[in-house]
C-alpha cells in the first residue's frame, strides 16, 4: 500500500514523466545495418550525398531537345522545322552536340545534350518526313531538372535522430548509400497483467476482456524499432508477477500494463512499493493518470494503466518518444469544435481532422478503444485550460 509520505514524487507533469522515463533508459550504441533493413529505425549519424541528383541537366518530358533560340518563333500557323540528329534515352545519352537548326529526340529523365538548352514536349510536334519535325510552340528550358538540383555530392541530406521512414529509406538510397548507422535497438519486455484478460480466440466468461493492450503495445513497440521480449500475461498475484518478470532478464526495460492504479489488486504497483523502487507514481495527464516508473533489481519499470485507451495514450505522449529519443510531433491546427479543459491535468482527447481544422471525435470515454482506430488525432488541451470552436490547439497526428 501507498505509504503516507511517499519518497516519490507523485502526480507528475507529461514532460517530466518522459524526461525521467529517458533517463533510466541505456544510451543505445550504434549500428551499420543493410539500407533493406532500416525501415523504422533511427539514423544514428549524419548523411551525405554521394553523388549529385539528377547526376546530369536532363529532361523532365518526352519530347525534343533544342536550342531554344532556334524555337522563338513557332507558333501553330507557322511551325519551326528543326531537324532530328538523334536521340537521348535514360542511361544512354546522345554523345554529339546539337547544333543550330537541329534537335534531339529525348525521353524523361534523359541527359540534355551538349548545345540543347529547352525541351519541346512530344503533344507539340508533328512529324515532317523522316528526319525532321514541326515545332507548333517554343521549346521551354523550364522542362529540364538541372543537375543537383535535388541535391549535391557532399551535402548533408539526412540528420541524425531521424527516422527511417520508406520516403526516407529511398532518399538514402538514392543518396549511394547502401548501408547506413541507426541507433541501437532497445529490448523492451512486455508483459500485460489481470485476471479479466484472456488470450483472443479463447472464450470469454462473464467480466473477462479479450488482451488488446499486449498486441497492441508491440505493435507499437516495433513501430519505434525496438526488440521486444514478450514474457505474455500474468494473472493478478504478487507470486504470478514476480515469475513473470524474473523471465525479463536481459531487457534494457520492462513495459506493464495494467495492476497499476488504486485498486486492492494492483500488485504490480504494491511490489514496486515494497520490493522494488519507484521513482513516480501517476502523471497529470486524462487518459491515463495511473501510470508508475519504477526498478527492479535494477531493471526499469514503466507500469501502463490496463484501460486499452489509457496504456495506447501514454504510450504515444510518453513513451514512444523516451524510447526513440523523437519528440512528440505536433501540430498547430484550428478547433472546429470545442475541447473541454481539466483544471489539474493535460487532456488529449480524441479527435477527426477534415479540411484542415479538428473536431472532436465524440466518444471520450477511457473504454472505447474502437475511438483510437477511428479518430486520426490526439488534441492536446493544456492543464486548466479549455479550447473554444475557431481556436488554434496543437495536435499529435496518430
Amino acid at each position: 500500500m501507498l505509504p503516507n509520505r511517499p519518497d516519490f514524487p507523485m502526480h507528475v507533469s507529461v514532460e517530466q514523466a518522459r524526461e525521467m522515463l529517458a533517463a533510466l533508459l541505456p544510451a543505445p550504441g550504434t549500428e551499420i545495418v543493410p539500407l533493406g533493413q532500416a525501415r523504422g529505425r533511427t539514423l544514428a549519424a549524419d548523411l551525405a550525398a554521394r553523388v549529385s541528383h539528377p547526376s546530369a541537366t536532363e529532361s523532365a518530358l518526352d519530347g525534343i531537345a533544342a536550342r531554344a533560340a532556334d524555337t522563338l518563333t513557332a507558333a501553330a500557323a507557322a511551325p519551326v522545322r528543326l531537324r532530328v540528329v538523334g536521340e537521348s534515352r535514360a542511361g544512354v545519352p546522345f554523345g554529339g552536340t546539337v547544333g543550330p537548326g537541329e534537335c534531339v529526340r529525348i525521353y524523361t529523365g534523359a541527359p540534355l545534350p551538349r548545345g540543347a538548352d529547352a525541351i519541346c514536349p512530344v503533344e507539340q510536334l508533328s512529324e515532317d518526313g523522316p528526319d525532321h519535325v514541326l515545332l507548333a510552340r517554343p521549346a521551354s528550358p523550364g522542362d529540364v531538372r538541372h543537375e543537383g538540383g535535388d541535391f549535391r555530392s557532399g551535402e548533408v541530406v539526412l540528420r541524425a535522430g531521424q527516422p527511417f521512414t520508406p520516403p526516407r529509406v529511398a532518399l538514402a538510397a538514392a543518396l549511394g548509400h547502401a548501408e547506413v548507422p541507426v541507433r541501437g535497438r532497445l529490448r523492451v519486455a512486455l508483459l500485460s497483467t489481470g485476471d479479466e484478460v484472456v488470450e483472443p480466440g479463447l472464450p470469454l466468461r462473464p467480466g473477462q476482456v479479450y488482451d488488446s493492450n499486449r498486441f497492441g503495445l508491440q505493435a507499437m513497440l516495433e513501430e519505434c524499432g525496438c526488440e521486444v521480449l514478450a514474457l505474455g500475461h500474468a494473472p493478478d498475484s504478487p507470486e504470478a508477477l514476480t515469475g513473470a518478470i524474473a523471465a525479463a532478464g536481459g531487457a534494457d526495460v520492462l513495459l506493464t500494463s495494467g495492476g497499476v492504479s488504486m485498486g486492492k489488486y494492483d500488485f504490480m504497483r504494491d511490489l514496486l512499493l515494497e520490493r522494488g523502487k519507484v521513482a513516480f507514481w501517476k502523471v497529470r495527464m486524462r487518459p491515463g493518470g495511473p501510470a508508475l516508473l519504477g526498478g527492479w533489481n535494477g531493471l526499469p519499470v514503466f507500469g501502463l494503466p490496463g484501460n486499452p485507451v489509457s496504456s495506447l495514450v501514454v504510450f504515444q505522449v510518453i513513451v514512444r518518444p523516451a524510447l526513440t529519443g523523437q519528440p512528440v510531433q505536433t501540430l498547430r491546427l484550428r478547433a472546429a469544435t470545442p475541447f473541454r479543459g481539466l483544471p489539474d491535468k493535460m487532456a488529449f482527447w480524441r479527435g477527426i481532422l477534415r479540411e484542415g481544422q479538428v473536431h472532436d471525435y465524440g466518444k471520450q470515454g477511457s473504454g472505447v478503444l474502437r475511438s483510437l482506430s477511428e479518430a486520426n488525432a490526439l488534441v492536446v488541451v493544456p492543464e486548466g485550460g479549455a479550447v473554444r470552436a475557431g481556436e488554434d490547439v496543437d495536435v499529435v497526428l496518430l
